[in-house]
């Protein structure tokens, strides 16, 4: 177990502006993953395996990406207890996002907005960290682990890319992070890029789903290995948008029986542009994807909607919203096999981790 209580760090972090206590978050676990004074966040991780789109995770419980877009610190988030981490999203091209301040913390609502705008140091510097970590160091040299933590990547467009051109950027980055990847996960759903959500639609989607399926095939014949892809979408879709997604997801992610064919998957969902949840709260008209405990019941609703149109063997990632062990079970329930989290490390802290991964061991 962590050596220093999060309750006694919080109040010093939330001293600091959002922005200045995420990058002192990072430099720290950058700075310490390495060494002995790991001990003061880590944990162990809980074991309650599930099989999942041709993989093996070693609990339910994930680290969402956003927290950690350089791939700096995948070795400080894992001794956090996490199965799986996804760092990203990640650009060809380095790119300093949109203008600061773009985060800004509603702690009566147990809510952060952000509007940083795929801000990373772009795809080079991203393989570089991810080949200087412990995991992937680990993984070549076949060191024995009975039930290693996985690593997602996190891939989008540069905002300088015109949206007609998309397709270009999600296929540099695949080819870049495939060799190093346990999954990817393709964003196109930030609200702070302009035109992105668009992708979301059904031509368009379509015709990234199509490019990106035509490129993993190539890519998995010069690798030797096959990598699931997951798609990242918004919680802010109506029953009829949910229900184009499906279909689309379908027609890549189903072989010609209608099982699974371990190729596609789905993130849901990312942030909302909702303020209806924390409306008269300070910042709350602030421009950006609001996250937290706001976000729960959307996002749940929009797995609920997801499972019942993908049918039960298709993977979904749960997202949004988790505070307690308690919301990632009802995340669960709601349809998702897999959960990640965020917001709620930053309110709850690494004890989360556990005890989230503990709670569904034990429920289910």
């Amino acid at each position: 177990m962590a050596l220093v209580p999060y309750a006694l760090t919080r109040p010093f972090l939330f001293k600091l502006a959002p922005e200045a206590a995420h990058e002192l978050t990072l430099h720290s676990l950058a700075r310490t993953q390495g060494s002995a004074l790991k001990w003061a966040y880590a944990s162990a991780r809980v074991n309650d395996p599930l099989e999942l789109a041709g993989l093996t995770f070693p609990n339910r419980v994930g680290m969402a990406a956003g927290l950690d877009k350089n791939a700096r610190c995948i070795d400080g988030l894992g001794a956090m207890g996490f199965g799986f981490v996804e760092v990203g999203t990640v650009t060809p091209l380095a790119q300093p996002g949109n203008p600061k301040p773009r985060m800004f913390r509603l702690p009566q609502a147990h809510a952060l907005i952000n509007r940083l705008g795929f801000n990373n140091d772009g795809l080079a510097a991203f393989i570089d960290n991810v080949r200087q970590s412990r995991l992937y160091k680990q993984s070549q040299s076949g060191a024995p682990d009975a039930s290693p933590m996985l690593l997602g990547l996190n891939i989008g467009k540069n905002a300088s890319t015109p949206i007609e051109r998309a397709a270009d950027d999600y296929l540099t980055c695949l080819d870049g992070v495939y060799p190093y990847a346990d999954y990817v996960t393709v964003n196109i759903s930030s609200p702070n890029t302009k035109n992105l959500r668009s992708l979301q639609s059904d031509e368009a989607l379509d015709g990234l789903l199509g490019a990106i399926s035509e490129r993993r095939e190539a890519l998995a014949q010069k690798h030797g290995k096959h990598i699931p892809i997951f798609l990242k979408i918004a919680p802010d879709l109506d029953a009829d948008q949910i229900q184009v997604i499906a279909q689309t997801l379908k027609r890549y992610g189903l072989n010609s029986t209608g099982q699974v064919n371990n190729a596609w998957g789905v993130v849901a969902t990312n942030t909302t542009l909702s303020r209806e949840a924390v409306k008269g709260l300070a910042h709350a008209d602030e421009a950006g994807g609001l996250s937290g405990a706001p976000v729960l019941a959307m996002s749940n609703q929009v797995v609920s909607q997801l499972r019942a149109a993908l049918g039960p063997q298709f993977p979904i990632i749960g997202v949004g919203g988790i505070m307690t062990a308690e919301d990632a079970v009802s995340k669960i329930r709601a349809g998702a096999d897999l959960v990640q989290i965020y917001t709620g490390l930053i309110y709850q802290g690494p004890g989360l981790v556990r005890q989230a991964a503990n709670l569904i061991k034990k429920t289910f």
